[in-house]
């Protein structure tokens, strides 16, 4: 990362929204941190999950008729205190997003209007520090009413954060295959959640 950028005459950082945004697409993601790129790491596993969860999602905003978009990976991303972070699963109202879709490339939606954020952690990544610590402040200080990590290997399990002022705290212990996560996510109308977490491996 140094050296290339440094070749490109822009040194060692801290960097920019325009620099992460002129890395060239090399198949990595990075996420800009206070200044910094930071790599996201991701498995076959990993976009299993989080693209078995956005199904899963989605087929809850089609049940409950809510206004939202499930968006999931790929090209969005989201701006946040700490500056720019890639989300595995995410729900927006709908009017957001294709606001993003219309007037901005890259597309980058406000953090202040996400209603859930969900990030698959990748055991033994530089990411997964990001993602159980630096990212729960990270988000509460955006003001994202719900945050949830999924762990995948070695056993499934499901945390799920809930905003409380300032600041997260569960709403439930972790939840593990054979047992049910039940969630309402606050959105235009009643959004309820329920599904087993086994179903996030199912092939």
């Amino acid at each position: 990362m140094g050296e290339r950028n440094a070749a490109q005459g822009k040194g060692f950082g801290p960097y920019t929204v325009l620099d992460l945004h002129e890395l060239p697409d090399d198949g990595k993601g990075f996420e800009l941190e206070d200044g910094w790129l930071i790599e996201v790491a991701a498995s076959a596993r990993h976009n299993w999950v989080m693209r078995t969860l956005a199904r899963l999602l989605d087929a809850a905003v089609s049940d409950a008729g809510a206004d939202v978009l499930v968006l999931d990976g790929g090209e969005w991303e989201m701006s946040t205190p700490a500056g720019i972070r890639k989300l595995d699963v995410f729900v927006v109202p709908r009017e957001v997003a294709r606001a993003a879709i219309v007037d901005e490339s890259p597309k980058v939606i406000p953090g202040c209007e996400v209603l859930l954020v969900v990030e698959v952690i990748s055991p033994g990544s530089g990411s997964e520090r990001t993602d159980r610590m630096r990212k729960v402040a990270d988000y509460a200080a955006t003001g994202i009413p719900q945050y949830w990590i999924i762990e995948h290997t070695p056993t499934l399990l499901v945390h799920r954060l809930a905003l409380h002022g300032d600041t997260y705290t569960p709403t439930a212990p972790p939840t593990g295959a054979g047992s049910l996560v039940t969630a309402e996510i606050e959105a235009d109308k009643p959004l309820p959640v329920t599904f087993d977490p086994a179903v996030l491996m199912d092939f």
